[in-house]
């Protein structure tokens, strides 16, 4: 097991030379894949610059499909899988909230998904969401707690809201209100960026010392 600032995860058997490229792939939806925004502008793109910017020799891979569900996400993972990651970011749930979906289907998805990628011996990182509030306060409340739920039964490392700083902020999003701009897309960049960073620094030291052994 290994902990960091907000969140734990286990190791799966990751072997990282120290001069290897990390490899991260962003299994998402539309926050992830970018929607109304240039690639450029998307999240994985500016999360791989502010890594390496920060001296991380990491790929971000977009896995990110506007509209997905997290039973999308779940008939997707065989393919994130194909390349090979050192990580894996979970960011689904939104479009379950925005449908009123079950919860508990959504729990079942997500929980899926990381049995799935600790059986192939990845690392993952799942990124919590809040329903919309005319979902009520009833739904809203179940729908909150499955993400901290499961990065504990998980042992994952578990980052709170994927749009915190950003949410119902309009100058950080789109005119839909929904979906962050160029300027939202950085602040969930600079937010996030630390916490990747000590995921990657704790698979490093993993590695290290299996290498040792």
């Amino acid at each position: 097991m290994w902990a960091f600032a907000g969140g734990s995860a286990s190791f799966y058997g990751t072997a990282l030379a120290a001069n290897d490229e990390t490899v991260i792939v962003a299994l998402g939806d539309s926050l992830t894949a970018g929607f109304g925004v240039v690639a450029s502008d998307g999240f994985p793109v500016r999360l791989e610059a502010a890594l390496r910017a920060a001296g991380a020799n990491a790929r971000v891979v977009n896995a990110g499909v506007s509209g997905d569900t997290s039973a999308g996400g779940l008939a997707r993972v065989d393919w994130v899988l194909v390349d090979s990651p050192d990580l894996v970011i979970v960011e689904l749930g939104a479009n379950d909230g925005l449908r009123g979906l079950d919860p508990a289907a959504m729990e079942a998805n997500l929980g899926a998904i990381l049995t799935r990628l600790a059986d192939e011996g990845v690392a993952a990182i799942l990124t919590g969401m809040v329903a919309p509030p005319n979902m009520g306060r009833a739904y809203g409340e179940s729908f909150k707690a499955v993400f901290p739920r499961l990065a504990e039964r998980h042992g994952v490392a578990f980052y709170p809201f994927f749009l915190d700083g950003v949410a119902a902020q309009p100058a950080l999003n789109q005119a839909d209100g929904i979906h962050p701009n160029p300027a939202g897309v950085r602040v969930i960049v600079e937010r996030f960026t630390p916490f990747v960073l000590q995921a990657l620094a704790e698979i490093q030291q993993h590695a290290k010392a299996t290498s040792h052994q």
